[in-house]
Order: structure tokens, then sequence, then C-alpha cells
């Protein structure tokens, strides 16, 4: 079985869950703001904590925030979690970002924030939104924050310009299914010093160290994950999910998406084994991007599609957390190819307005975002140029 992605963890980093991990939080934080060319970097123990903290710690209250309606949950869970609203916005079904146009229109007297999120690594219009955020300012005769959500994009550009570099901060997730990976753990990168101490100090007051053996558990997922998703270790964890419940536990049980709530550690600091993979992931950066685009235009290239399918736009700057097609019937569609020995992966299944948890009557507003959630499988990217090739001739067989 081909996996959905692989598990960016090297030899070298396997090696080194097996050493003692210095406590390098604050090295990491300095590689990572010099790497996407920002002048402040603050960890955290997850990137949706990273959010959360900036919104309270620059006194973003009772406010409203716009940001899409398709994206993930947590996104969402954290600005209802900073004590503000999100506003929400349809996407083009072209990019899966949403357009200018709307967001501008979703702009009101209370917004305070703006979170543009770069689904699956296609950039949002940094002049454009730049230049909403300026409008608004003048408008309204307050501050209004422009926050890049890089989860998925990473250092994605928009006609040369870096969108972690185009707003007033920019917010990472680093789990182990990112771009980049520190096993857990989150990052928010700063474009001003004293932002960046004022969130520090809100850290400082806010968040506590690690629990006791959360590093040896980290250490331990960090192994678990590598085998699950070898070739042997794929096709037995495959069988037992699809024809078995022994899994749920750990799979259907955890998907808490409508429920708003953070994971109990979401106020611990990041741990030193974090730190110390996450700078040597730091080092292939490029090498891993390059990958991406590689795959991609190979897709496009060469992949057949199915009958209605509508493959995701190749974009200059587009770094490709997700090689996205839209198929008319996609249970019909992931089954197909699981028997051609292909895993294919459905990342965002809901619109976030359409949760019971910020269900409203304006639901329907959100067409797009109803459908991509129902619509939209991802091939594997973050794989080998030849397992990439075997992808594709898999597809070809009948």
């Amino acid at each position: 079985m081909i996996p959905r992605f692989r598990v960016p963890l090297g030899p070298t980093d396997l090696a080194a869950l097996v050493l003692p991990a210095r406590n390098d939080v604050a090295q990491f934080e300095r590689r990572f703001a010099e790497t996407f060319g920002m002048p402040e970097a603050v960890a955290f123990a997850y990137g949706r904590t990273a959010q959360w903290a900036f919104l309270r710690a620059v006194g973003v209250s009772d406010a409203d925030v716009v940001m899409p309606a398709y994206t993930c949950s947590v996104v969402a869970h954290a600005v209802s979690l900073s004590g503000n609203r999100p506003v929400f916005v349809d996407i083009s079904l072209d990019d899966y970002n949403p357009p200018p146009e709307r967001i501008e229109a979703a702009v009101g007297p209370r917004t305070r924030a703006i979170i543009a999120t770069n689904t699956f690594g296609y950039p949002q219009d940094t002049g454009a939104l730049r230049s909403i955020v300026a409008d608004a300012e003048r408008r309204y005769g307050h501050k209004v924050w422009l926050v890049e959500d890089c989860a998925h994009s990473f250092g994605a550009s928009f006609e040369g310009e870096s969108v972690v570099q185009a707003g007033d901060v920019a917010v990472f997730g680093l789990n182990i299914s990112k771009v980049l990976t520190s096993i857990f753990g989150g990052m928010l990168l700063c474009r001003d010093h004293d932002v960046a101490e004022t969130v520090r100090s809100f850290r400082a007051r806010h968040t506590g160290p690690p629990a006791r053996f959360t590093s040896l558990r980290q250490r331990a997922y960090a192994f678990a994950a590598t085998a699950a998703l070898s070739r042997a270790g794929l096709s037995a964890t495959d069988q037992l999910l699809s024809r078995t419940h022994l899994l749920d536990r750990w799979a259907t049980a955890y998907h808490l998406d409508d429920q708003i709530h953070f994971p109990p550690d979401h106020d611990r600091t990041m741990t030193g084994i974090s730190a110390t993979i996450g700078s040597r992931q730091l080092a292939r950066y490029d090498d891993v991007v390059a990958l991406r685009r590689r795959n991609a235009a190979y897709y496009t290239a060469h992949l057949a599609p199915g009958e209605g399918w509508v493959m995701g736009p190749l974009r200059e700057g587009a770094t490709y957390s997700h090689f996205v097609v839209r198929v008319p019937d996609r249970a019909a569609t992931v089954a197909d190819w699981r028997r051609r020995g292909v895993q294919l992966g459905e990342l965002i299944q809901y619109s976030v307005p359409h949760l019971e948890a910020y269900l409203g009557p304006s639901c329907a507003d959100f067409p797009n975002s109803l459908l991509a959630s129902r619509h939209l499988v991802n091939f594997p990217v973050n794989v080998t140029e030849r397992t990439a090739r075997a992808v594709v001739e898999r597809g070809r067989a009948t």
C-alpha cells in the first residue's frame, strides 16, 4: 500500500530520538525565524496555541476575526477560545482560498484581525490582503491584524513575495503530517520585536513546562508513526481501520472537530526533543519543498483523470502541502484507489460554519466550502519521485 504521506523523519532524526535532548527551544526559534526571513519567532506546544496566545497577548477581545469557512476547525476554535467571533468567508473552487473581494465584504467595524489560510500550500494574494487591511484601518480607525496561517503553506510565495512576510504575524503547525515537523509543536513568527516580546511575556504567564514523561511519549509516538507508515506497517494499519473497530479509539473517536476545545497540554511549552527534531528538519526545507513541487507537476502532467475530476491548479510559488483533486464520489474513489494499492487522503471533511458548534442561519452562504468538504481527495505528494511514478502507473491499471 502506498501511503498518502510518509513520515518525514530521516535516519538522523530517528537517531536523535534515542539521545538526550538539550533544552534548545530558543535556538530552534532563532533558526526558524532566519529560515523564513522574519525577525522573531515564539514557540508553542501547538500551532493553535500560538494563534490563541497572539490574539490574547495583543488584546484582541470581543471582536470579529475574518477567516475561511473551509479550513481546519482548530483555527476557528482558537478564535473562539480567545474570546472572539469567527466571521466566515466562502472559498473559491479554484484554489480553495477565499477570494479577496469576499474577504473585503466580510470586514466591518468590529473586525480586528484577518486570518489568511493558504490552503493546501496555495498562496493568497498578499498585496490584496494588505490593501484590505489598510482600507479597514482608515475606515474604522483601529488596528486590524493580518495573520498568515502557514500551517499548509510554510514558505509559499505570491508573485515573488513570501506569505510568511506579508502579514503582522505568521502561524505554523509542526505536527508530524506537516511540510516540516517537530513531532508536536507550533511557531509564531512576528514582524515587530515589541509584539514578539508581548507574546513571550504572555507565554511566560500562561504556559507551564511539559508534563512529566512528555518527551518520552513524543519519542515513542515518532517511532510508532514511522513504523506504521512503513510498507508492512501501513498495510496492517489499513486492514485494521477498514475491517475492524480496534483502532476507533485512536482514529474516529479523536475527531473532535465539532467541539470547541483545546488539547489538555495546549498550555505547556515546547519540549527539547521537539526543538531538536525541528532544527534538523529546517536544514532540509528547500529539498522537501522542491520534491513536493516536482511531484505536483508530475501528477498534473501524467495522472489520468477520472470522469468528472478537477485537479488542483499548478501555481507559481505554491508549496503543495497536499495535491488535491475534486471528485464526484469521494468514497468510491478512495475505495477504488485502495484496491489499486494507493491510500488517498481526505483532509478537511467539513465546512466549519456547518459544524454544530458554529451552525447558524447563514450556513447556506458557504456552498463552495461545503462542496469541497465532501468531494476533495489528496494524492501522496511527500513521497519519492519513484513512488509518484508508481502512483501514476497504478492509476492506469484497470
